[in-house]
C-alpha cells in the first residue's frame, strides 16, 4: 500500500461521519422548522408600552346620558398602519380617554346580552367596544390602553385564522392571556368564511357567509342545501374553537364585512334559513349596516341584530361623542319642536338634501324633484312606542301634490298617513296591513293630529276624527319607531306643499 493510498484510507470514515451528519441535518430540518412554527403560533408576543396620555380637549356633555348602550365597532389598533380600519394607540388612547371623561362605562358581552334581555344598564352611560377580526394589535397595543383605563372589550375572532399568518393575527396563547385579564370577552366571527369568493361564472366575488358560491366543477352556483351544510359547519366549528381553547361558548356573532342580507343572493328564503341557525347557536347578531335603523335596544332585541357604529383611522374622540350623541335615545316629550333642530333630519330613499329645508319651503327642491323626504332622528328614536305628533300642511292643491307622513319609522309595521287637499288616508303597510280614510273639507291647509300607541295608530284632521288602524297581535317592540316627512308634487306648475309647524306632545 502506498502512502497516499493509506491517507485515503484513514479519511473514508471521516467522509462517511460527515455524510451521515448532513443526512441526519437535512432530514431534521423540515421538523425543526416545524417545531418552530409552532411555537411561533404558541407564543405570546411582548405589549408595547402605551403612548404617553395628553391632554383632554373634548367636550363631555356632547353625548347625553341616554339609558342604553352604544356598541363601537373597531377592528385593529396599531402604529403606521395605512388602513383606514387600524386606529393608531395614540388615538385609541385619546378616544377611551374621552369616553371615561365623559362618564362612560364599558360593558362585557355578558353584560351587553343582559340589555337585551332586560333593558336595564348598570350606568346611565355605557358603551360596550367590540373588535373584528382578532387582529395582533389588540395584545400588543390595546390591552395596555384597556388596563390604563380600567376598561373591557370583546374580540370577535375569525377562528381558524388564529395562530396564522403571524403576527398579524393573534396566537391562542395571547388569547388566553387576554381572557385571563378580565378585560376581554371572545366571540365569533366565523371559521374560515370571512371571505370574498365567486358567487357567478364571470368570477363576481362577493361575502362567502351570506352568498351561495360558484361550484366551478359543476358549472353552477350551490344549491340551497349546500349551502346550508356550508354555513352550519363553519358555525360549529368557530364555536367549538373557541370553547376548545379553553373559553366560554360565545354568546353573539358579527357578520364578515357586515354585508346586508338584502344584498346577497341567498333570497328570502336562504336569508330566513341564516338568520334562524344564527339564532340557534347565538343570542344576537351585530353589523354595522342595516336595512333599518337597529340600535341597541327593545327593537333591535326583537329583530335579534344589534348596528354598530364604525370607528376608523379619521375617527377623532370629540367626533366619535358627538356620533355617540345622535345613537343616545331621546324621550318624545324631549323632541319638542323637531323643524327647528336642521340637524336631527335624515335624508332617507333618493331624496339627498331632504332637511326640514325642503319641508318646510325656505329650500326649493333641485329641478325635476317630484318627491323629497326626511326622518326625524331615526336612531334615537328607534324604541318610541307612544307618542302625539301635531303637524299643519299649507299649500294643497288638488290630486297632484300632497303631504305624508310615515309613523313607526323604520319599524316591521310602519303606518303612512297620506294629507291631500279633500283626501286624508292611513295604511299600515305590509301584506295583512289594514287601511283608513276619510275626506275632509277641502282646503289647501290642514292640520293632523297622530296618536302613536303599541294598539293603534289614530288621526284627527282639523279637530275632526278621522281614520285608524290596529296593530292586533304585534309585540310593542315590532311596531316601535319614530317619524319621518315627505311631501309629493306631481303637477306641471311644480307648486310644493310645506309643512308649516310641528310638534311632538
Amino acid at each position: 500500500m502506498t502512502r497516499a493510498q493509506s491517507r485515503t484510507g484513514r479519511r473514508r470514515p471521516l467522509l462517511r461521519a460527515a455524510l451521515a451528519v448532513l443526512t441526519v441535518t437535512v432530514v431534521a430540518l423540515p421538523f425543526a422548522a416545524a417545531r418552530q412554527y409552532d411555537t411561533f403560533r404558541r407564543t405570546v408576543a411582548q405589549q408595547a408600552a402605551p403612548p404617553g396620555s395628553g391632554a383632554a380637549g373634548t367636550d363631555a356633555k356632547a353625548a347625553p346620558a341616554g339609558g342604553a348602550p352604544v356598541v363601537l365597532a373597531y377592528h385593529d389598533v396599531g402604529p403606521g398602519a395605512s388602513s383606514r380600519y387600524a386606529v393608531s394607540p395614540e388615538d385609541f388612547d385619546a378616544q377611551l380617554r374621552a369616553l371615561r371623561e365623559a362618564g362612560y362605562r364599558t360593558l362585557s358581552t355578558r353584560e351587553f346580552t343582559a340589555f337585551l334581555r332586560t333593558g336595564r344598564t348598570p350606568a346611565p352611560r355605557t358603551v360596550y367596544l367590540t373588535f373584528d377580526d382578532g387582529t395582533h394589535g389588540l395584545w400588543v397595543h390595546a390591552d395596555p390602553l384597556l388596563a390604563r383605563y380600567g376598561m373591557k372589550a370583546a374580540a370577535y375572532l375569525i377562528t381558524g385564522q388564529v395562530g396564522t399568518h403571524r403576527p398579524y393575527y393573534l396566537s391562542w396563547a395571547e388569547t388566553r392571556r387576554m381572557a385571563d385579564s378580565g378585560r376581554w370577552d371572545f366571540q365569533a366571527h366565523t371559521h374560515l368564511s370571512h371571505e370574498r369568493a365567486p358567487v357567478d361564472a364571470a368570477g363576481h366575488e362577493r361575502s362567502a357567509f351570506t352568498n351561495r358560491l360558484w361550484r366551478p366543477g359543476d358549472g353552477r352556483v350551490e344549491t340551497g342545501e349546500e349551502y346550508r351544510r356550508r354555513i352550519a359547519a363553519d358555525l360549529d366549528r368557530s364555536v367549538g374553537d373557541l370553547t376548545g381553547h379553553g373559553l366560554p361558548r360565545p354568546e353573539l356573532f358579527a357578520y364578515p364585512f357586515s354585508e346586508r342580507l338584502e344584498e346577497s343572493n341567498l333570497g328570502r328564503g336562504g336569508a330566513d334559513a341564516l338568520r334562524s341557525m344564527l339564532r340557534a347557536r347565538f343570542t344576537a347578531t351585530l353589523t354595522n349596516s342595516t336595512a333599518r335603523p337597529l340600535p341597541p335596544g327593545r327593537r333591535a332585541a326583537a329583530a335579534g341584530q344589534v348596528q354598530r357604529l364604525e370607528v376608523t383611522r379619521d375617527t377623532t374622540p370629540a367626533g366619535l361623542l358627538r356620533a355617540m350623541a345622535r345613537w343616545a335615545p331621546v324621550a318624545p316629550a324631549d323632541a319638542d319642536r323637531p323643524l327647528s333642530h336642521p340637524g336631527h333630519w335624515r335624508a332617507t330613499g333618493d331624496t339627498e338634501g331632504a332637511g326640514p329645508g325642503t319641508l318646510t319651503g325656505a329650500v326649493r327642491p333641485a329641478p325635476g324633484t317630484e318627491y323629497v323626504s326626511a326622518a326625524y332622528r331615526p336612531l334615537a328614536t328607534a324604541d318610541w312606542t307612544a307618542y302625539r305628533l301635531r303637524a299643519s300642511v299649507a299649500g294643497l292643491r288638488g290630486t297632484s301634490n300632497g303631504a305624508g307622513i310615515t309613523l313607526r319609522e323604520g319599524s316591521g309595521h310602519p303606518v303612512a298617513l297620506s294629507v291631500g287637499r279633500n283626501t286624508v288616508s292611513l295604511t299600515e303597510e305590509g301584506p295583512r296591513g289594514t287601511a283608513d280614510s276619510c275626506r275632509p273639507a277641502p282646503a289647501a291647509r290642514h292640520t293632523v293630529t297622530v296618536s302613536v300607541t303599541s294598539e293603534r295608530v289614530r288621526v284627527t284632521v282639523d279637530g275632526d276624527t278621522c281614520a285608524t288602524v290596529g296593530a292586533a297581535g304585534q309585540r310593542a317592540a315590532e311596531l316601535a319607531g319614530g317619524f319621518s316627512l315627505s311631501l309629493r308634487n306631481g303637477g306641471p306648475q311644480r307648486q310644493w306643499p310645506r309643512f308649516t309647524a310641528l310638534k311632538i306632545e
